[in-house]
Protein backbone atom coordinates (compact mmCIF):
# COMPACT_ATOMS: atom_id res chain seq x y z
CA UNK A 1 0.00 0.00 0.00
CA UNK A 2 2.27 2.86 -0.93
CA UNK A 3 -0.24 5.49 -1.43
CA UNK A 4 -4.05 5.88 -1.40
CA UNK A 5 -6.98 7.98 -0.61
CA UNK A 6 -10.04 7.33 1.81
CA UNK A 7 -12.73 9.17 2.81
CA UNK A 8 -15.42 9.38 5.39
CA UNK A 9 -18.54 10.91 6.60
CA UNK A 10 -19.39 11.61 10.36
CA UNK A 11 -22.54 13.59 11.77
CA UNK A 12 -22.42 15.89 14.54
CA UNK A 13 -24.43 14.99 17.66
CA UNK A 14 -26.37 16.29 20.30
CA UNK A 15 -25.99 15.15 23.86
CA UNK A 16 -29.49 14.65 25.74
CA UNK A 17 -27.32 13.52 29.31
CA UNK A 18 -24.21 15.87 29.06
CA UNK A 19 -21.19 14.25 29.66
CA UNK A 20 -18.66 16.93 31.46
CA UNK A 21 -15.71 16.07 33.01
CA UNK A 22 -13.38 13.14 32.74
CA UNK A 23 -10.84 11.68 35.00
CA UNK A 24 -7.37 13.32 34.98
CA UNK A 25 -4.92 10.49 35.23
CA UNK A 26 -6.65 8.62 32.07
CA UNK A 27 -6.99 9.91 28.67
CA UNK A 28 -10.86 10.53 27.72
CA UNK A 29 -12.50 8.43 30.54
CA UNK A 30 -15.54 10.35 31.15
CA UNK A 31 -17.11 10.52 34.56
CA UNK A 32 -20.66 9.88 34.16
CA UNK A 33 -22.47 8.31 31.09
CA UNK A 34 -24.09 10.37 28.43
CA UNK A 35 -26.40 9.49 25.83
CA UNK A 36 -27.18 11.83 22.54
CA UNK A 37 -28.82 11.81 19.07
CA UNK A 38 -26.82 12.00 16.07
CA UNK A 39 -28.00 15.02 13.94
CA UNK A 40 -29.18 14.62 9.85
CA UNK A 41 -27.65 17.44 7.93
CA UNK A 42 -25.20 18.20 10.07
CA UNK A 43 -21.53 16.52 9.37
CA UNK A 44 -18.07 16.17 8.56
CA UNK A 45 -16.58 14.81 5.17
CA UNK A 46 -12.87 14.02 5.59
CA UNK A 47 -10.64 12.75 2.86
CA UNK A 48 -7.45 11.30 3.69
CA UNK A 49 -4.72 10.92 1.76
CA UNK A 50 -1.76 8.47 2.38
CA UNK A 51 1.79 7.95 0.69
CA UNK A 52 4.27 5.68 2.00
CA UNK A 53 7.29 7.11 3.94
CA UNK A 54 10.95 6.74 1.28
CA UNK A 55 12.87 7.26 4.57
CA UNK A 56 11.17 5.29 7.18
CA UNK A 57 13.26 7.24 9.96
CA UNK A 58 11.88 10.65 9.42
CA UNK A 59 8.93 11.79 11.24
CA UNK A 60 5.53 11.54 10.19
CA UNK A 61 4.64 14.86 7.62
CA UNK A 62 0.88 15.41 8.34
CA UNK A 63 -1.17 18.65 6.56
CA UNK A 64 -4.28 19.75 7.58
CA UNK A 65 -6.81 21.60 4.79
CA UNK A 66 -10.17 22.93 6.25
CA UNK A 67 -12.80 23.77 3.56
CA UNK A 68 -9.89 24.30 1.11
CA UNK A 69 -7.50 25.99 2.78
CA UNK A 70 -4.56 24.83 4.91
CA UNK A 71 -5.21 25.04 8.80
CA UNK A 72 -2.07 25.09 10.90
CA UNK A 73 -3.73 25.94 13.55
CA UNK A 74 -5.73 22.68 13.85
CA UNK A 75 -1.92 20.72 13.49
CA UNK A 76 -1.70 20.34 17.06
CA UNK A 77 -4.76 18.61 18.08
CA UNK A 78 -4.43 16.29 15.15
CA UNK A 79 -0.83 15.27 15.78
CA UNK A 80 -1.82 14.97 19.61
CA UNK A 81 -4.29 12.54 18.17
CA UNK A 82 -1.57 10.62 15.93
CA UNK A 83 0.61 10.40 19.01
CA UNK A 84 -2.55 8.76 21.04
CA UNK A 85 -3.39 6.23 18.69
CA UNK A 86 0.19 5.25 17.56
CA UNK A 87 0.28 2.00 19.93
CA UNK A 88 -3.01 0.56 18.49
CA UNK A 89 -2.40 1.44 15.03
CA UNK A 90 1.35 1.03 14.55
CA UNK A 91 0.89 1.08 10.67
CA UNK A 92 0.28 4.53 10.54
CA UNK A 93 4.09 5.67 11.77
CA UNK A 94 5.23 4.12 7.97
CA UNK A 95 3.24 7.26 5.79
CA UNK A 96 2.60 10.83 5.56
CA UNK A 97 -0.79 11.95 5.43
CA UNK A 98 -2.91 15.15 3.87
CA UNK A 99 -6.27 15.09 5.43
CA UNK A 100 -8.92 17.32 3.67
CA UNK A 101 -12.20 17.95 5.04
CA UNK A 102 -14.99 20.38 5.66
CA UNK A 103 -18.25 20.61 7.76
CA UNK A 104 -21.73 21.57 7.06
CA UNK A 105 -22.23 24.12 9.92
CA UNK A 106 -19.76 26.40 11.64
CA UNK A 107 -16.77 25.24 13.42
CA UNK A 108 -15.80 25.35 16.87
CA UNK A 109 -19.60 27.41 17.72
CA UNK A 110 -20.73 24.47 19.99
CA UNK A 111 -22.38 22.35 17.30
CA UNK A 112 -19.84 19.42 18.48
CA UNK A 113 -17.68 19.99 15.18
CA UNK A 114 -14.63 17.98 16.71
CA UNK A 115 -17.05 14.96 17.54
CA UNK A 116 -17.95 14.86 13.93
CA UNK A 117 -14.35 15.74 12.99
CA UNK A 118 -12.10 13.57 15.15
CA UNK A 119 -14.96 10.38 14.20
CA UNK A 120 -14.56 11.05 10.50
CA UNK A 121 -10.92 10.71 10.53
CA UNK A 122 -10.91 7.18 12.95
CA UNK A 123 -13.16 5.98 10.32
CA UNK A 124 -10.60 7.08 7.73
CA UNK A 125 -7.67 5.49 9.85
CA UNK A 126 -9.95 1.71 10.00
CA UNK A 127 -10.41 2.17 6.29
CA UNK A 128 -7.11 2.18 5.82
CA UNK A 129 -6.29 -0.98 8.66
CA UNK A 130 -9.03 -2.47 6.55
CA UNK A 131 -7.21 -2.80 3.26
CA UNK A 132 -4.13 -4.19 5.93
CA UNK A 133 -6.61 -6.70 7.37
CA UNK A 134 -9.32 -7.57 5.20
CA UNK A 135 -11.10 -9.65 7.64
CA UNK A 136 -11.88 -7.34 10.07
CA UNK A 137 -15.73 -7.31 11.29
CA UNK A 138 -17.92 -5.19 11.37
CA UNK A 139 -18.64 -4.94 14.74
CA UNK A 140 -14.70 -4.87 15.76
CA UNK A 141 -14.67 -1.84 12.79
CA UNK A 142 -17.01 0.21 14.37
CA UNK A 143 -16.16 -0.47 18.21
CA UNK A 144 -12.23 0.04 17.05
CA UNK A 145 -13.32 3.51 15.26
CA UNK A 146 -15.41 4.67 18.06
CA UNK A 147 -12.39 3.64 20.56
CA UNK A 148 -9.69 6.08 18.33
CA UNK A 149 -12.41 8.70 17.90
CA UNK A 150 -12.59 8.85 21.63
CA UNK A 151 -8.57 9.52 21.99
CA UNK A 152 -9.28 12.87 19.82
CA UNK A 153 -12.54 14.05 21.45
CA UNK A 154 -14.75 12.60 23.86
CA UNK A 155 -18.39 13.00 22.44
CA UNK A 156 -16.45 11.64 18.85
CA UNK A 157 -16.94 8.58 20.15
CA UNK A 158 -20.59 8.92 19.89
CA UNK A 159 -20.77 10.12 16.60
CA UNK A 160 -19.43 6.92 14.76
CA UNK A 161 -23.28 5.23 15.40
CA UNK A 162 -26.15 6.84 13.98
CA UNK A 163 -29.27 7.35 16.66
CA UNK A 164 -29.69 6.99 20.14
CA UNK A 165 -25.76 6.24 21.20
CA UNK A 166 -24.56 5.65 24.80
CA UNK A 167 -20.83 6.40 26.02
CA UNK A 168 -19.48 5.52 29.49
CA UNK A 169 -20.18 3.00 32.35
CA UNK A 170 -24.14 2.96 34.11
CA UNK A 171 -25.18 0.48 35.97
CA UNK A 172 -28.04 0.06 34.57
CA UNK A 173 -27.30 -0.21 30.53
CA UNK A 174 -25.84 -3.38 29.33
CA UNK A 175 -22.73 -3.44 27.50
CA UNK A 176 -22.09 0.36 28.53
CA UNK A 177 -18.21 1.42 29.07
CA UNK A 178 -16.04 4.17 29.00
CA UNK A 179 -13.49 3.01 26.51
CA UNK A 180 -16.00 3.33 23.25
CA UNK A 181 -19.90 4.08 22.70
CA UNK A 182 -22.62 1.70 21.98
CA UNK A 183 -25.35 2.10 20.00
CA UNK A 184 -28.45 2.50 22.82
CA UNK A 185 -29.84 -0.80 23.28
CA UNK A 186 -33.35 -0.92 25.02
CA UNK A 187 -36.85 -0.36 23.74
CA UNK A 188 -37.66 3.18 22.12
CA UNK A 189 -41.47 4.25 21.68
CA UNK A 190 -41.94 5.78 18.17
CA UNK A 191 -42.51 9.40 19.41
CA UNK A 192 -39.29 9.40 19.49
CA UNK A 193 -37.55 7.58 16.57
CA UNK A 194 -38.92 11.21 14.43
CA UNK A 195 -37.83 14.31 16.56
CA UNK A 196 -37.26 17.32 14.41
CA UNK A 197 -33.77 18.98 15.71
CA UNK A 198 -34.07 22.96 14.80
CA UNK A 199 -30.56 24.68 15.10
CA UNK A 200 -30.31 28.42 15.92
CA UNK A 201 -26.70 29.67 15.23
CA UNK A 202 -26.56 32.59 17.76
CA UNK A 203 -22.88 33.19 17.34
CA UNK A 204 -20.60 31.08 13.99
CA UNK A 205 -17.54 32.98 16.01
CA UNK A 206 -15.09 29.88 17.60
CA UNK A 207 -15.77 30.19 21.18
CA UNK A 208 -12.82 31.72 23.13
CA UNK A 209 -13.09 28.59 26.17
CA UNK A 210 -12.46 25.50 24.34
CA UNK A 211 -14.74 22.46 26.04
CA UNK A 212 -11.49 20.93 26.97
CA UNK A 213 -10.53 23.37 29.02
CA UNK A 214 -13.77 23.48 30.36
CA UNK A 215 -13.52 19.59 31.27
CA UNK A 216 -10.27 20.32 32.67
CA UNK A 217 -12.59 22.71 35.29
CA UNK A 218 -14.10 20.23 36.76
CA UNK A 219 -11.32 17.69 38.35
CA UNK A 220 -11.88 21.12 41.39
CA UNK A 221 -14.97 22.25 40.70
CA UNK A 222 -17.26 22.16 44.14
CA UNK A 223 -20.14 20.91 42.74
CA UNK A 224 -18.92 18.31 40.50
CA UNK A 225 -19.19 15.27 42.91
CA UNK A 226 -23.38 16.21 43.23
CA UNK A 227 -23.28 16.87 39.21
CA UNK A 228 -21.97 13.16 38.23
CA UNK A 229 -24.62 11.81 40.62
CA UNK A 230 -27.43 13.55 38.97
CA UNK A 231 -26.29 13.25 35.77
CA UNK A 232 -26.27 9.36 36.74
CA UNK A 233 -30.04 9.70 38.01
CA UNK A 234 -31.16 11.32 35.25
CA UNK A 235 -30.14 8.09 32.90
CA UNK A 236 -32.19 5.92 34.83
CA UNK A 237 -35.26 8.91 34.26
CA UNK A 238 -34.60 8.88 30.42
CA UNK A 239 -34.48 5.27 30.31
CA UNK A 240 -37.95 5.04 31.78
CA UNK A 241 -39.00 8.14 29.47
CA UNK A 242 -37.64 6.37 26.30
CA UNK A 243 -39.79 3.67 26.39
CA UNK A 244 -43.29 5.08 27.64
CA UNK A 245 -42.78 8.16 25.25
CA UNK A 246 -43.32 10.88 27.44
CA UNK A 247 -42.36 13.86 25.52
CA UNK A 248 -42.96 16.41 28.41
CA UNK A 249 -40.81 14.78 30.61
CA UNK A 250 -38.76 14.02 28.14
CA UNK A 251 -38.74 17.77 27.55
CA UNK A 252 -38.12 18.91 30.90
CA UNK A 253 -35.10 16.55 31.64
CA UNK A 254 -33.30 17.56 28.48
CA UNK A 255 -33.99 21.31 29.10
CA UNK A 256 -32.70 20.88 32.92
CA UNK A 257 -29.30 18.69 31.51
CA UNK A 258 -28.46 22.19 29.26
CA UNK A 259 -29.13 24.44 32.41
CA UNK A 260 -26.76 22.33 34.39
CA UNK A 261 -24.57 22.08 31.89
CA UNK A 262 -23.94 25.63 32.08
CA UNK A 263 -24.48 26.43 35.74
CA UNK A 264 -21.09 24.05 36.28
CA UNK A 265 -19.25 26.36 33.43
CA UNK A 266 -20.83 29.32 35.23
CA UNK A 267 -19.20 28.32 38.67
CA UNK A 268 -16.25 26.70 37.48
CA UNK A 269 -12.79 28.84 38.55
CA UNK A 270 -12.20 30.53 36.27
CA UNK A 271 -15.73 30.99 35.88
CA UNK A 272 -16.90 31.93 32.42
CA UNK A 273 -20.09 32.14 30.05
CA UNK A 274 -20.95 30.34 26.74
CA UNK A 275 -24.16 31.51 26.56
CA UNK A 276 -25.15 35.48 24.58
CA UNK A 277 -27.62 37.53 25.04
CA UNK A 278 -29.39 35.90 22.60
CA UNK A 279 -29.06 32.44 24.24
CA UNK A 280 -31.72 33.95 27.24
CA UNK A 281 -34.06 35.51 24.38
CA UNK A 282 -34.43 32.41 22.94
CA UNK A 283 -34.84 30.19 25.61
CA UNK A 284 -37.83 32.80 27.29
CA UNK A 285 -39.31 32.75 23.93
CA UNK A 286 -39.71 29.18 24.29
CA UNK A 287 -40.91 29.17 27.07
CA UNK A 288 -43.40 31.37 26.41
CA UNK A 289 -44.56 29.49 23.82
CA UNK A 290 -44.71 26.40 25.23
CA UNK A 291 -47.45 27.90 27.63
CA UNK A 292 -49.54 29.83 25.64
CA UNK A 293 -49.55 26.98 22.57
CA UNK A 294 -49.14 23.75 24.56
CA UNK A 295 -46.86 22.53 21.94
CA UNK A 296 -44.02 20.02 22.37
CA UNK A 297 -40.84 22.20 22.05
CA UNK A 298 -38.04 22.65 23.83
CA UNK A 299 -34.28 23.44 23.86
CA UNK A 300 -30.87 21.54 24.59
CA UNK A 301 -27.74 23.53 24.78
CA UNK A 302 -24.26 22.03 24.23
CA UNK A 303 -21.08 23.82 25.40
CA UNK A 304 -21.75 27.20 23.51
CA UNK A 305 -24.26 29.96 23.14
CA UNK A 306 -25.88 28.01 20.30
CA UNK A 307 -29.67 26.17 20.64
CA UNK A 308 -30.78 23.04 19.62
CA UNK A 309 -35.30 23.20 19.42
CA UNK A 310 -36.39 19.48 19.65
CA UNK A 311 -39.77 18.65 18.96
CA UNK A 312 -41.54 15.83 17.08
CA UNK A 313 -42.24 15.41 13.48
CA UNK A 314 -46.04 15.69 14.26
CA UNK A 315 -45.75 19.34 15.33
CA UNK A 316 -43.43 20.12 12.56
CA UNK A 317 -45.69 22.37 10.12
CA UNK A 318 -47.00 24.53 12.91
CA UNK A 319 -43.26 25.38 15.11
CA UNK A 320 -41.16 25.23 12.12
CA UNK A 321 -43.59 28.57 11.29
CA UNK A 322 -43.29 29.78 14.47
CA UNK A 323 -39.17 29.71 14.67
CA UNK A 324 -39.10 31.49 11.58
CA UNK A 325 -41.28 33.99 12.53
CA UNK A 326 -40.44 34.68 16.43
CA UNK A 327 -36.75 33.36 16.83
CA UNK A 328 -35.26 34.29 13.47
CA UNK A 329 -34.78 37.74 14.45
CA UNK A 330 -32.39 36.40 17.57
CA UNK A 331 -29.83 34.28 15.80
CA UNK A 332 -27.75 34.83 12.35
CA UNK A 333 -28.63 31.22 10.60
CA UNK A 334 -30.60 27.95 11.34
CA UNK A 335 -30.23 25.00 9.90
CA UNK A 336 -33.09 22.56 9.90
CA UNK A 337 -31.75 18.90 11.25
CA UNK A 338 -33.55 16.09 12.27
CA UNK A 339 -32.24 12.96 14.62
CA UNK A 340 -31.03 9.89 13.73
CA UNK A 341 -32.50 7.08 14.24
CA UNK A 342 -30.66 3.50 13.75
Amino acid sequence: MPTGVVTSKCNSNIALIKYWGKHNNQIQIPLNSSISYSLGKVYTVTRLIYKEKKNKKKKKSIRVFFSGKEKTSFLPKILEFFHRISFYCSYLRDFNFIIETYNTFPHSSGIASSASSMSALALCIMKIEKKLVSSLKEDFFLQKASFLARLGSGSACRSIYPGLVIWGYHQSIKGSNNLYAIPYPYEVHSIFKKIEDTILIIDDEPKKILSSKGHQLMSNHPYAKERFKCANKNMNRLISILKIGDFQEFGELIEHEALTLHAMIMTSRPYFLWMKPNTLNVIHTVWDFRKKSNKNIYFTLDAGANVHLLYPIQEKTSIIKWIYSDLFSFCKKIIESFCLYN
